[in-house]
């Protein structure tokens, strides 16, 4: 059943109000979200990729289709964009973004006998990161962690950007 309202005009509208005009800090942790990830220990592609993982593990197409975007403008191959579904088995992807990928699959996903990222992943992570790019690419997985419950819930519309569509 859609629940998303629509204008007056009959434009389709997230299900949320404008999150920032009742709680503006929201723009001062998004800022500073981005200012800790961008200090280029981690590529920004990496970053990128990680997002749209997180974006495609949560099934929700706004992020999925943002993060995408945002990596194509940034001159990634659609083959690379395609097979970040399948990453395992692609071979599009370094070992370190590899390891990036299992990382936020391993925060998104319960595992069965309830550690999420084990020593061994933790291990290969570590090789290719040092201890600020481990600590970058943590925080760009909490990061989109952030924005993950105002995509689903609020289910914006994907390829508008939120202020195009808040009701």
């Amino acid at each position: 059943m859609e629940t998303r309202s629509t204008t007056p005009e009959g434009t389709l509208r997230s299900r949320l109000s404008n999150p920032v005009d009742f709680v503006p800090e929201i723009e001062d942790v998004a800022g500073l979200l981005y200012k800790a990830t961008a200090n280029q220990s981690v590529p920004r592609t990496t970053i990128g990729l990680v997002h749209l993982r997180a974006g495609q593990i949560v099934g929700n197409t706004y992020l999925t289709v943002m993060h995408s975007d945002l990596l194509r403008k940034g001159g990634e191959s659609e083959e690379r964009l395609a097979a970040v579904a399948s990453w395992r088995d692609a071979p599009y992807f370094t070992e370190a973004e590899r390891a990036a990928l299992a990382l936020v699959e391993a925060v998104l996903h319960p595992t069965v006998d309830g550690e999420r990222v084990s020593d061994e992943l933790f291990a290969e992570a570590s090789a290719h990161y040092d201890a600020k790019a481990l600590i970058t690419l943590t925080v760009a997985i909490g990061q989109v962690n952030f924005f993950i419950p105002l995509a689903v819930i609020g289910k914006p519309l994907p390829g508008k950007s939120p202020v195009e569509q808040w009701t």
